[in-house]
Order: C-alpha cells, then sequence, then structure tokens
C-alpha cells in the first residue's frame, strides 16, 4: 500500500482540490479515496489567473509571480491535507499535481498547452515527490493531451457486462464511455462542451455570487429555444471526437455575441442549463444500449439538482446515479485521477488512452521532481 497526493485545479477557478489516495500496487485492485479537501483561492489569485487566461500578451513578472503564488497556495493544501492525518511528508510516495490550465490549444497550427504550475518549488515546499506535466506528452505524440481522466474512470468504474458512461461537469463537461470489459469496443472520452463555467460567469454576473446554488436561479427561468438554437450553432458541438475545449472558445463574450439583447437574465441561466445538459445528451446517445447503461456524475454540477433533472430528461433511458454511490465524492474525482497519474509515472505505465486522446500510441506521462 502506497500514499498519494492529487492537486487539481480546474476552469472553475474555485480552489485547489487535495485528494489523499491509497494505492496498492497492483494493476488489479482499485485506488481508494482517504480524504480530500478544498482550498479556496484568495480574489487576488483567482483574478490573476483569469487574466492570465484572457489577456493577449503576458508580462513574464505576472507570469512568474502568479506561479509563484498558485504553487504556494497548492503547498498549503498539501500540508493542511497531512496535518489533518498526522502524516509526515516522507509518508507520501508522490504528489500528482495538474496545475491551472492557462491555455489549451490543441487546433492551432503549431499545438499547444500550457498548465501553470513549478514543481521544482512545490516539492522544495512540501518536503514530497511530485510529478508533474502530464499533459505534454500526449501532445508532443500528436495527441490533444485532454482528456486524461478517461483511463482513471475505466480503472474505478468499468464492469463486466453494463456500460457505464462517467460524466464530469466542472467548468467543462466531459464524457466517457466504457464499455462492459467482455467487449472489444474501445474506451471513448472527449469534452462535450461548457458545464459550470458559463453558468457561474453569468451568475456571477447578474447575482453577485460564484454560483448558482443548486440551480435554483436556472429553475425559475424559461428556456429560450431561439437562444438554444444559436448557442448550438458553435461548429464544436457537431464535431466528432477525439476533442477537447476550454475557456479559449467558451467564455462570457461567446455567450454575449449570440444574446439579442432582450432576454431576462434568468432565461439566458435557463438555457445554459439546458446547453449543458442537451449537449452532453447528443453526445451520449450514440453510446447508450438500452436498460444496460448506467450514467456515472462527478464534478461540481453534480451537485445541481436543476442540471440532474434536465440531464434525466433529456437522457430517459439511462440510469443516471453520483460517483459517490462508488465510494468516491464527486468533487473529488479529478483530483484523485491526477494521484493515480502520479502511480502509473512511478511505476512507469501508460497514462493515456490514444483512442481518447488521438495520440499516436501510449505515453508514460509526467516528470518526476525529486523532494
Amino acid at each position: 500500500m502506497t500514499l498519494f497526493v492529487g492537486l487539481m485545479s480546474g476552469t472553475s477557478l474555485d480552489g485547489i482540490d487535495a485528494a489523499l489516495v491509497e494505492i496498492v500496487d497492483d494493476v488489479t485492485r482499485r485506488p481508494r479515496l482517504i480524504d480530500a479537501l478544498c482550498l479556496p483561492m484568495s480574489a487576488e489569485l483567482k483574478a490573476a489567473l483569469l487574466e492570465l487566461t484572457q489577456a493577449s500578451q503576458v508580462s513574464f513578472a505576472m507570469l512568474g509571480a502568479t506561479e509563484s503564488a498558485f504553487c504556494d497556495h497548492q503547498a498549503e493544501a498539501v500540508r493542511q491535507l497531512l496535518q489533518r492525518h498526522d502524516l509526515e511528508p516522507s509518508a507520501i510516495t508522490a504528489i500528482g499535481s495538474h496545475g491551472q490550465t492557462i491555455e489549451h490549444a490543441p487546433y492551432a497550427e503549431t499545438p499547444f498547452t500550457y498548465q501553470l504550475d513549478n514543481p521544482s518549488r512545490l516539492a522544495e515546499l512540501t518536503g514530497c515527490q511530485v510529478v508533474a506535466d502530464f499533459r505534454r506528452r500526449d501532445m508532443a505524440a500528436g495527441g490533444q493531451a485532454a482528456p486524461l481522466a478517461p483511463i482513471f474512470h475505466q480503472a474505478l468504474f468499468s464492469d463486466p457486462v453494463r456500460t457505464r458512461l462517467v460524466l464530469n461537469l466542472g467548468g467543462i463537461a466531459n464524457l466517457t464511455r466504457l464499455p462492459p470489459e467482455t467487449s472489444s469496443l474501445p474506451v471513448i472520452g472527449f469534452d462535450t462542451g461548457p458545464a459550470n463555467l458559463l453558468l457561474d460567469a453569468w451568475h456571477a454576473r447578474h447575482r453577485h455570487g460564484p454560483i448558482d446554488e443548486s440551480g435554483s436561479w436556472a429553475a425559475s427561468g424559461s428556456i429560450d429555444q431561439s437562444l438554444l438554437t444559436r448557442l448550438f450553432e458553435e461548429p464544436y458541438f457537431a464535431a466528432p471526437p477525439p476533442k477537447s475545449t476550454g475557456r479559449e472558445q467558451f467564455h462570457l463574450a461567446w455567450l454575449e455575441a449570440r444574446l439579442r439583447g432582450n432576454e431576462a437574465a434568468a432565461d439566458v441561466q435557463a438555457t445554459l442549463a439546458e446547453l449543458t445538459a442537451a449537449s452532453v445528451a447528443r453526445a451520449a446517445r450514440d453510446f447508450i444500449v438500452a436498460d444496460n447503461t448506467d450514467l456515472i456524475v462527478c464534478g461540481g454540477g453534480a451537485r445541481n439538482r436543476h442540471l440532474m433533472k434536465r440531464l434525466a430528461t433529456n437522457l430517459p433511458a439511462v440510469s443516471i446515479t453520483r460517483c459517490d454511490d462508488f465510494g468516491w465524492s464527486a468533487d473529488w474525482l479529478e483530483a484523485g485521477a491526477f494521484a493515480w497519474l502520479a502511480w502509473r509515472r512511478i511505476h512507469r505505465l501508460t497514462g493515456n488512452l490514444p483512442e481518447v486522446t488521438g495520440a499516436s500510441g501510449p505515453r508514460i506521462l509526467g516528470g518526476i521532481y525529486a523532494p
């Protein structure tokens, strides 16, 4: 048995998720979540990260200062998690650090993905071995470097006879298709489009709070079918996988360009919730096997009751559950994934699925930084 810590900060920019994971050195055994926490970001750090994701030009001074502040925040999350369990740094085999995505451009003339991180500083501050920079090796092999979680979903949720779809509702929604273990079909995973990213941004603008708690504001509005049609004209939704997206493509300016200007704010929120649910449903329908398909939902959107109801309406033939029913809180699955990917890197096991990312083959992901 070994202990790993996974660190994740997603497109929602709400905090650092840190997960303490127990992993047995046996690929047939499933990892176990021991504990996790979210250390909220300060308003200053969130604002700096948001500016970096949206700026057309960035100074090295700002980039360096924000990277150091972000890394310090990661280290504090690790410190609090270890302190909670009275663990010394030497008890942790490695920290798996995803970093904060600043820009993801798999379709650029020269594709690139950039995650703000400083694993050397993180190793120095925590006294733990760190595994980081998971994405760029897959991109070097011709892949999109995303999503990486489907191989972890396979390890946790695959079933001998049932088809399982794993849906992460973070800032962006991504879907993994896990065929029955007896099937020869490949695992497939891709980003379906926006989830909490647009919902949170629109709520923050009009309601002066970070999130639409339980989706109550969206539930108070009506779906604007004309607006929904205009949103679905975005070519990304019709593009086949492999595909991935992020804040670079879906943001408030993207939404505002499609508004007529006379929409009620609550109706826009209701329409954004429907955009998420309907885009997931469109992506999932090709993978549904009648009476034999489970949809396992994770991420912050799993707590949004209105969004979950819209998913159920759009996917009536699917059994919908949360990953909590499988021993993993919906909030900590992605952080757990990077703890597990760090374990795979330490053991020189591949961490990508070429069918998911489009890479030319399986690759060992991440670099190792000694304490």
